[in-house]
């Protein structure tokens, strides 16, 4: 469980201990996946995500403490605000923090789950990756990149029992939220569900493989717009980008 160290990753660990599974807690700061850890019954192992010698480290501990590894949370992520006048070094954390940290992933989990006929990897990439939303070029695009690496990964491993899914909540009440819902949109902060929630969804949809799983259920509606309507759908998004720069749009 990656990022575990606080909002959806903590409730995440919380909820998959209460259920029965051995859990290790990853987070960057060793503290909070500590605290973690010890909230669950589990292992601490603090680590970068987006360093490749961490994540394989992560992995073969699971391996060695447990003798194996079932679920994959690749929860860990950054928030990157800006436009495409936001510096290469913010583009570039988004980049590593949220499409990298998963390749890696897996790429050190595929050989013993294709071995063995079976493993699951869940990745929490957002709705901004199946949609998009104002504010946030950085970690909107590197999280649309990560929506298609779990797109890949599944329609390329499916049949040899690699379970992929993503995980795509609005907002959700965490540290994160308050640093990006004024940048965004107000509807994040109104729509917002706490981590628990989340977790919960997340959880149930481990037992039906479905891919998508949607804590906010009218993402569903706006995904499929923005594939038979792309247009309108855009052109939406472009009039609540003027509301939220106080251009007046009436679009």
């Amino acid at each position: 469980m990656t990022g575990a160290g606080s909002g959806i990753g903590r409730a995440l660990a919380h909820r998959l201990a209460a259920a029965g599974a051995r859990i290790v807690v990853n987070d960057l700061d060793a503290a909070s996946a500590a605290a973690t850890a010890q909230a669950v019954g589990g292992l601490a192992a603090a680590g970068d995500m987006t360093d490749p010698g961490d994540v394989q480290a992560l992995v073969q501990l699971c391996w060695d403490e447990f003798g194996a590894l079932d679920l994959f949370c690749a929860n860990a992520g950054e928030s990157v605000p800006g436009s495409v006048a936001t510096g290469d070094a913010s583009w570039q954390s988004a980049w590593e923090a949220n499409v990298m940290s998963q390749v890696y992933a897996a790429r050190y989990l595929l050989p013993a789950w294709l071995e063995r006929g079976r493993g699951r990897l869940l990745s929490t990439v957002s709705a901004a990756g199946m949609l998009t939303v104002p504010g946030m070029a950085p970690y909107v695009v590197s999280k649309h990149a990560t929506f298609a690496l779990a797109e890949w990964l599944r329609a390329t491993h499916a049949h040899e029992g690699i379970v992929v899914q993503v995980l795509c909540p609005m907002g959700v009440r965490t540290p994160m939220l308050d640093r990006v819902a004024p940048l965004c949109s107000p509807m994040l902060e109104q729509s917002a569900i706490e981590p628990e929630l989340v977790a919960r969804v997340a959880v149930e949809a481990l037992a039906d493989d479905r891919f998508l799983i949607l804590p906010h259920p009218e993402v569903a509606e706006w995904y499929a717009a923005r594939g038979s309507a792309t247009d309108e759908w855009l052109a939406s998004m472009n009039g609540l980008h003027q509301q939220l720069a106080g251009l007046g749009s009436t679009t």
